[in-house]
Parts: structure tokens; C-alpha cells; sequence
């Protein structure tokens, strides 16, 4: 159900993609009801085997299905196009599995004031969220790129945790890519490239709340791996006249 703005609050959307999350989609919808009653929720279902679908109805959600597992990059572009649709003042992710805590979304919308995405990053103050080994290394040097490229500081350009304004809905539908190469990354790159205004603000997150993660140490291993060459390839993508103005 859409919720009208409340005075002095733009009208806010969170996208939340799903892939047989039916576990922990009603602890983490509950949790997002409670301390932000006042945006709006649409899980895009994408293509899961399980009960996704009826378990984000019955939690009050609006559900997107996608006809097949598209990936996550085709399920935030499906939600950032229906945001730009229904005329929401901004978007934002926020994962299915409960890592995101509702309670950072005002602060994350605050930094819309001076940007047009920002970036929840779990490691930009001290907190408890740790990652070792060549994960950290990966991220540590991704993190260092966009620095380079943005002239902002970034320690978590992989995060999932983001809002954006109107202008970086429009960006998102345009540019998000439906293929799961980096999508996290080669978006942000191209959002920096093509003139938004990109910046991260410090927040916690916690540890899945319940159900099986999609991807194991080597998968997120690959991921960063192919992360380095979607940066690669967005760095030396054309820019036309449209993405610059």
C-alpha cells in the first residue's frame, strides 16, 4: 500500500530483492514496518522456487515477480524503474535477509542532502563487522579506486546498503546492470562517470538473520574477482551525450 509523504519527508521506497528468501523475509519486513512505518516496501521476487512470493503478501508487502532467477542486478533495475514510475522522491536497497538495520535508513537519507547516491558503509567507523583474508584485500583495493576516481573517501563500495534522489533513480534505470558482474560496481562507476554526486555515510549491519546465504566463501571470492573487471570494463565504457548532462 503506498503511503502518502509525511510533512517534511520525501516519499521514500524500499527495494528489497528476494531469492528464496521466505525464512527471513518476515522478520526482516516486520523489523522494517516497526521503525519505519512511514516508507514503502516492494520485494521483487526473482524467479525463487520457494514461498517467497505468498510469504511477502502476507507480510503486507507489494511483490514484483520476476518470470525466472534474473539476478539481482535485473531485480533492483525492475525496482528502480518502478520507483521512477510511481513518483518516488527516493529509492532505496536494502537486502531480504536482515543484515540491513532499518534504523540507519534516515541516516542514509540524510546524506541525500549533499549527494545524489549514498553508500551505507559497514566499515567507515569502528563496528563489529569484520572480514579477513583476500576478501579484505579485494575490497580494500576496490575501495581505493573509486576513492581515486571520485576524490571522495570510500571503504565499502561493495555494500547493497545505498539511497539514491530522483536523479540517481534515473541512472539506476538506465545504466544498473541486469547481469550479476559487479552490478554494486560497475553502477556506482558509472554513476560517478556520468556526473552524481557519490558518497558513503557510516552504519552497522549484523549477520543474516535466518535462511541460507547464496553464496559461500569462494563464490563472494569470484564475485570480488569479477568485480575488479566490471570496474575495468566501466572505466573504458563510452560515455554519450546523455549519461554527461
Amino acid at each position: 500500500m503506498l503511503q502518502p509523504a509525511r510533512q517534511g519527508r520525501p516519499r521514500v521506497l524500499v527495494i528489497m530483492p528476494a531469492w528464496n528468501e521466505e525464512e527471513s523475509l518476515p522478520s526482516s519486513i516486520a523489523d522494517l514496518r516497526a521503525k519505519t512505518p512511514w516508507v514503502d516496501l516492494v520485494v521483487i521476487n526473482d524467479g525463487s522456487t520457494d514461498n517467497t512470493s505468498a510469504v511477502a503478501r502476507e507480510c503486507g508487502a507489494f511483490v514484483i515477480d520476476l518470470p525466472y532467477n534474473m539476478g539481482v542486478g535485473a531485480a533492483m533495475r525492475t525496482g528502480y524503474k518502478y520507483a521512477r514510475r510511481m513518483g518516488y522522491d527516493v529509492a532505496m536497497q536494502m537486502d531480504a535477509d536482515g543484515q540491513h538495520p532499518p534504523e540507519y535508513i534516515d541516516v542514509l537519507i540524510a546524506g541525500l542532502d549533499h549527494a545524489d547516491i549514498v553508500i551505507g558503509s559497514r566499515f567507515a567507523e569502528s563496528t563489529n563487522y569484520k572480514v579477513k583474508g583476500p576478501r579484505k584485500w579485494a575490497m580494500g583495493l576496490l575501495s581505493f579506486l573509486f576513492t581515486r576516481i571520485s576524490g571522495e573517501k570510500f571503504t565499502d563500495v561493495t555494500s547493497g546498503f545505498r539511497a539514491v534522489n530522483r536523479k540517481g533513480i534515473q541512472q539506476y534505470c538506465d545504466f544498473f546492470p541486469a547481469e550479476y558482474l559487479g552490478d554494486t560496481i560497475d553502477s556506482t562507476v558509472m554513476a560517478i562517470r556520468s556526473g552524481c554526486k557519490v558518497i558513503q555515510v557510516p552504519v552497522e549491519m549484523r549477520e543474516r538473520q535466518a535462511g541460507t546465504p547464496s553464496s559461500g566463501p569462494l563464490k563472494s571470492a569470484i564475485y570480488l574477482v569479477r568485480s575488479f573487471f566490471a570496474f575495468a570494463i566501466s572505466m573504458t565504457r563510452k560515455k554519450t551525450s546523455d549519461e554527461v548532462q
